[in-house]
């Protein structure tokens, strides 16, 4: 219970996404953020061989997950202002809107993770302090 009450407090995230991300992800707050965002399938990877270099994918992880953080992130875009934040700045710089919604998705769960590993509670001022 006190694992979803820190997770309902993030702008965005809803109880279906958090019972979703509780069940399926019970490795949420004891791994890593890039352990965490590579078992989700959020992680980017290179698809380089010899010489090519090839363009950063995401690929396998818990497609659940995913299909669970997709709609809170669109709405932590709308009204989480880091998140928001996150979001324009990298559309300002040239990244194609789905990149953004992913690295977004990234940074949501990986923020979701830190608060479950330190028993924190949110705090959307945090990166100004």
């Amino acid at each position: 219970m006190i694992r979803k009450a820190l997770c309902i407090e993030v702008q965005g995230v809803v109880n279906q996404s958090i019972a979703t991300l509780l069940t399926n992800l019970p490795e949420l707050g004891r791994l890593n953020n890039k352990q965490i965002s590579a078992l989700v399938g959020v992680a980017p990877f290179c698809n380089d061989s010899g010489d090519r270099k090839g363009k950063k994918m995401i690929w396998g992880g818990r497609k659940q997950i995913r299909t669970a953080l997709y709609m809170p992130v669109l709405c932590a875009i709308q009204y989480n202002k880091p998140i928001k934040a996150f979001y324009d700045q990298l559309i300002k710089r040239g990244k194609i809107r789905k990149v953004a919604v992913i690295a977004c998705m990234r940074k949501l769960l990986t923020i979701l993770n830190a608060m479950l590993k330190n028993n924190t509670r949110w705090d959307p001022n945090y990166a100004g302090k």
